[in-house]
């Protein structure tokens, strides 16, 4: 195979890796009924005048399977943090005492645990559809080097090649999928 064809492939490889990637960090951030530090990822915080991570004024771990304790480096952020765990509407009661800020996290209903299922499963088609935008884009890229003198019969060989991959990352991300649905609807 020729070393412009492998180019594209690769590049598709890693954006394909990239998409399966992201949909991991993604599903991490949807509780499974179980405390996570990676549930406040995306919680913003109001720190002198700027909006930062959570992680990047307290620190977040666990206590207990369904209990968040966030503790700030400087008491006097304590309400602060609490406001943004409340603006961030994730469905959580904080509770202050005044030196750390508890978060207990309430057993997820049928209900709510069919709305995750639906979530996981629209995280997944998305990244299905970045997989196979990386095929559809490298496929064209290599279909144009047949006008530079590239035989159509590697061209051929590259596209089974390329839909190869493709399948191989699509049934990775139902793997991850089956495995995080399967973590929401244990009770």
């Amino acid at each position: 195979m020729s070393e412009e064809v492998q180019l594209y492939m690769d590049d598709a490889k890693d954006k394909m890796n990239k998409a399966l990637v992201h949909l991991e960090s993604e599903l991490l951030k949807i509780r499974a009924g179980k405390a996570s530090p990676a549930m406040l990822a995306g919680v913003m915080v109001d720190y002198y005048g700027s909006r930062v991570p959570i992680t990047q004024v307290a620190n977040v771990n666990t206590q207990d399977a369904r209990t968040l304790v966030i503790q700030p480096w400087e008491k006097k952020l304590i309400d602060a943090l609490e406001k943004a765990v409340f603006a961030a509407n994730l469905g959580l009661t904080p509770v202050n005492n005044g030196e750390v800020i508890r978060i207990s996290i309430p057993p997820l209903t049928e209900e709510r645990r069919q709305g995750l299922v639906k979530q996981v499963k629209h995280e997944g088609e998305n990244a299905k559809v970045s997989i196979r935008n990386a095929r559809r884009e490298a496929i064209e890229e290599i279909k144009k080097l047949q006008k530079q003198g590239i035989p159509e019969d590697e061209i051929k060989k590259a596209e089974e090649d390329m839909q190869k991959t493709t399948d191989h990352f699509s049934k990775k991300v139902e793997e991850v999928l089956q495995k995080k649905e399967a973590e929401i609807m244990v009770v």
